[in-house]
């Protein structure tokens, strides 16, 4: 159903939409995230649930789509639908943030950035979360070292994917 308002009051903004198990999920361009945002909370989509990242390195970019699809969980309270708005992404671009509207939205941005090297342009405080400030990389790209890129980090294990061996 809010699909449907969307697609109504923001023609072209929904380019995919799929439907699994009740949950409802569109994908939209970058360009038209604000706005839809804005019409899901006067639709009553008041509640960020979660803010994540998937990373796709071998998606090509050439076709405009991106490396990484930002994934944003919104629930309406009164009538307890789920939506799911997925955003494609390239790498090194940045996304606005909603910190200023959905106090969730600080340290769900600030854990996307830190785990995956996602900037929100605007957030007040945009550091890293979960790692130290000068850890290297970002832990939930797919191209991030298995061990980590530390030497430290896998001293002495026997991890079942190199046989305790470092190469």
């Amino acid at each position: 159903m809010i699909i449907e308002h969307i697609d109504a009051q923001l023609p072209g903004a929904v380019t995919d939409r799929h439907d699994f198990r009740g949950d409802q999920t569109i994908v939209i361009a970058k360009e038209t995230f604000l706005p839809v945002v804005d019409l899901l909370h006067r639709e009553g989509f008041q509640m960020l649930v979660d803010i994540t990242a998937v990373d796709w390195p071998e998606r090509p970019e050439s076709q405009g789509i991106g490396r990484f699809d930002v994934v944003y969980h919104w629930l309406n309270l009164a009538s307890q639908e789920r939506l799911r708005v997925k955003v494609a992404l390239a790498d090194g671009e940045a996304m606005p943030t909603l910190a200023t509207q959905f106090k969730t939205a600080n340290w769900f941005e600030r854990e996307v950035f830190d785990l995956f090297g996602i900037r929100f342009e605007g957030h007040p405080d945009m550091r890293r979360l979960l790692t130290w400030d000068d850890f290297q990389g970002h832990a939930l790209r797919k191209d991030f070292p298995l061990d980590g890129g530390d030497v430290f980090c896998m001293e002495g294990c026997t991890a079942p994917y190199n046989n305790g061996e470092r190469n």
